[in-house]
């Protein structure tokens, strides 16, 4: 039985049909596979998700900075027990350039039909509640989220933001990297020939070819342009478990367009 990688290398789901599982992509400091390095601070609601290991923290996935006090990222980053930072401003998470500022985790909101161990339902999203509100300026913005309900159309032109593997099993880079992921529509991505019916209407499909998202890029962003402005479209949940750029095995993101009421209730 083949296998599906989540974003956070947590667990496998073995489906019944002969298809890759899902694979988390949170599991080490790994990144974008294609792409290049962004340019410093320019998808400035991106925030990389640090847990304590020991007397320091370790970057295990991203997410985005939706309100002061408000981080959204996938559920699997934060479905078990750990000690929780939030880094924004963040470029290089191997130097401090200055720019960053670090904010502990008050609380973590998983959506409540978030189950680890069936990731093909979906509901891989969560909200982080900031001890104190981050401080906005040049490199420090609030991401814009999409009005509910909206789907984008197939190639709608995407980015994945994230700290990623730049290769399956490739070597590792500190910097933030961006790949161009266009979006896939769901009758194409949840044909037989590509994700089948692992990939729900509540999720968001993009790339399929050289580019994609790889471990180390759950939760964080796909940054879709609309009207001259980029919009918050997906959170990184998942690949295919025969390798992150798979052909015709896109990048899965939950749909944030899904769960704007249910966010909207937690953060009122």
């Amino acid at each position: 039985m083949m296998k599906f990688v989540l974003f956070a290398a947590l667990c496998v789901l073995v489906l019944a049909e002969e298809r890759p599982e899902p694979r988390f992509m949170e599991d080490a400091l790994e990144r974008v596979v294609g792409g290049e390095v962004a340019r410093p601070n320019s998808w400035p609601w991106q925030i990389s998700l640090q847990f304590k290991s020991g007397s320091s923290y370790r970057h295990t996935c991203g997410g985005s900075l939706i309100k002061r006090g408000w981080v959204m990222t996938a559920a699997h980053c934060v479905d078990s027990q750990r000690t929780w930072r939030v880094v924004v401003g963040e470029h290089n998470l191997n130097s401090n350039e200055g720019r960053e500022q670090y904010l502990s985790v008050s609380r973590v909101y998983v959506h409540p039909n978030w189950n680890s161990n069936s990731v093909a339902n979906g509901y891989d999203i969560a909200l982080l509640r900031l001890s104190s509100e981050a401080n906005l300026n040049n490199y420090v913005q609030l991401a814009n989220l999409p009005p509910s309900g909206q789907v984008l159309n197939h190639n709608h032109p995407c980015y994945i933001s994230g700290w990623g593997r730049t290769s399956t099993g490739g070597n590792l880079s500190a910097q933030l990297k961006q790949a161009y992921l266009p979006v896939v529509d769901h009758r194409t991505c949840s044909s037989g020939s590509w994700w089948g019916g692992t990939v729900k209407n509540t999720m968001v499909c993009a790339g399929g070819g050289k580019d994609s998202g790889c471990q180390g890029d759950s939760g964080g962003p796909l940054n879709c342009q609309l009207n001259n402005r980029y919009y918050v479209h997906g959170v990184t949940s998942f690949v295919s478990g025969r390798g992150c750029n798979e052909v015709r095995k896109p990048t899965v993101f939950t749909r944030v367009s899904a769960y704007i009421g249910w966010m909207e209730n937690i953060m009122n």
